[in-house]
């Protein structure tokens, strides 16, 4: 993998962001790979001025995934960058199989995604809406603030995944800690940061409770000065969702003073200037 990449000085050039990478295909249940499935995100993106999309559907919908589907698409989409992945989630009761299935499939795989979206519940994900609230009521927001983290750096340590999803998820449902951001999460992106991976940068939160971005500002400024590089990505449910609000988090980019993003072609990160 390459190095970590420097921040540049801002420019009042427009940055056009050209990368999706997180996206599900097969929504929340399965659904087999097929061109039919498929071709409307490749159509979308195209849309979007998309040129590199990621397929990262949720590991316990790997039975869905077809490599020779996402061959064909391609075959048929020259003009696209269209990379297999996957998202690796703590599920407490499939991921143990979505693990082993990565191990598998390790060098058919562009990139992986790791993801945190269980804490005590094993039945039920902490970040559903609404219900996911309810975990945390009468609860110390500071225990649950660091027990997700820990459980993020547990999935970093896993040594299955390029890079990790809404790094801040837990603020979801608009709960915030006490204190200041950095000092519960300074320990998990020096983490990220020794294994030489990277985090991305979500337009997903805008479109839940919070209404925010992921991560926050103070976690990207924090990610930036550790030299933590970055994706782009919508957490697309759906093809229409492909590149939500990529416009608004182009202004937000370049606010950074970020430049470059990074892409991976299996596992194997590069860096593209904007």
């Amino acid at each position: 993998m390459s190095e970590a990449f420097p921040t540049l000085p801002h420019s009042d050039a427009p940055l056009l962001l050209f990368s999706d990478y997180h996206t599900h295909p097969q929504g929340h249940r399965v659904q087999w790979y097929t061109q039919r499935l498929l071709q409307p995100w490749a159509d979308s993106a195209r849309r979007s001025g998309l040129t590199d999309i990621a397929f990262t559907d949720h590991d316990r919908y790997h039975t869905g995934i077809d490599f020779d589907e996402i061959d064909h698409l391609r075959e048929r989409n020259p003009d696209l960058r269209i990379r297999a992945g996957i998202e690796l989630d703590n599920d407490p009761i499939h991921s143990a199989a979505g693990r082993n299935w990565i191990e598998k499939h390790w060098d058919e795989l562009d990139f992986v995604l790791g993801s945190v979206h269980f804490l005590d519940r094993a039945d039920q994900m902490f970040d559903s809406v609404p219900d996911g609230a309810a975990q945390f009521e009468n609860q110390s927001i500071d225990a649950m603030y660091a027990d997700y983290f820990r459980r993020v750096r547990e999935m970093a340590a896993t040594g299955l995944v390029d890079c990790l999803a809404h790094l801040d998820l837990i603020k979801i449902h608009g709960h915030r800690p006490s204190g200041e951001i950095g000092s519960l999460i300074n320990e998990t992106l020096d983490f990220i940061r020794g294994r030489n991976l990277a985090i991305e940068l979500s337009t997903a939160g805008w479109r839940k409770p919070v209404n925010e971005p992921y991560p926050g500002d103070r976690v990207v400024e924090l990610a930036i000065k550790k030299g933590i590089p970055f994706t782009t990505a919508s957490d697309a449910h759906s093809h229409a969702q492909l590149g939500d609000k990529f416009p608004i988090l182009a202004e937000r980019v370049a606010s950074f003073g970020i430049q470059q993003v990074c892409v991976f072609d299996k596992h194997n990160r590069s860096q593209v200037p904007l």
